[in-house]
């Protein structure tokens, strides 16, 4: 099974560009399952019924999301409405919509996506090495072969130490949020599929997909800023998973940027 993780998808621009090369990608490389993170999908941060209904349509089957997850509150209900957006799994129960898991009906298996979000210097939410156990457990209840995990994080080492934590536990496992990405996709030693950051789809010239302008501005002059978000060329990065249905471990693992 061919399984795309799609990097940080930003503002409207990131999602149009999105939508204009994903169909063709998707025919190129004989792709089953598209997973984007759509955090940052509506202009001004974070997602809204708009922008992850577009990303649907566009060809995207489960979108995940990361620390800008409840930025809109309109798009509250619909986390608790829509079966395929996911929002971090340590965030807490009860007091936040929606769920940190999805399971997909691929036919021949059930594939389960995974979306858990750091703790090195970000949210202190539940930890996200028990909060992986506790939904691999439940993953493997309801018999999903393949296992998906999107770790939105900022520290590299507790990304790859989650890595190897899960290493032959899951299928794959991506990073997201730095929206940059990372020269270390490989198959860890269990054959679990890993890569730290999975990149970010935008605009290339940009800082995380803000007018340069703008954040030089804030770290020279040292005051708030809105982000506008920079226009021009853009880039989608991603990563394609080639995943053996039998064993559920990567066979191959490619990194991929479309300009």
């Amino acid at each position: 099974m061919n399984i795309l993780a799609i990097g940080d998808v930003v503002g409207k621009i990131g999602c149009t560009f999105l939508r204009s090369k994903l169909p063709s990608l998707k025919k190129l490389k004989v792709i089953d399952l598209v997973i984007a993170n759509g955090e940052n999908s509506s202009d001004g941060n974070g997602i809204t019924p708009a922008s992850a209904d577009f990303l649907f349509s566009s060809g995207v089957d489960v979108i995940t999301t990361g620390n800008h997850s409840f930025r809109r509150k309109e798009s509250y209900s619909f986390y608790d409405d829509c079966e395929y957006l996911v929002r971090p799994a340590n965030f807490p129960n009860g007091t936040t919509p929606g769920r940190g898991m999805t399971i997909v009906d691929m036919g021949r298996l059930q594939v389960a996506v995974i979306n858990i979000m750091g703790t090195a210097f970000m949210e202190p939410l539940d930890c996200p090495f028990k909060t992986a156990d506790r939904l691999i457990e439940q993953a493997k209840k309801e018999n999903a072969k393949i296992i998906i995990v999107d770790f939105h994080a900022e520290a590299t080492g507790e990304k790859r130490a989650l890595g190897y934590y899960l290493d032959g536990r899951v299928s794959a496992i991506f990073g997201t949020h730095t929206h940059v990405q990372t020269a270390d996709a490989t198959i860890l030693p269990q054959g679990t599929g890993y890569i730290t950051d999975a990149g970010m789809t935008g605009p290339i010239h940009s800082v995380l997909g803000v007018k340069p302008e703008i954040i030089i501005k804030k770290f020279t002059e040292k005051l708030p800023q809105r982000f506008d978000l920079a226009d021009g060329d853009c880039k989608m990065n991603c990563v394609l998973f080639n995943i053996d249905d039998k064993t559920g471990k990567t066979l191959n693992i490619e990194a991929i940027e479309i300009l």
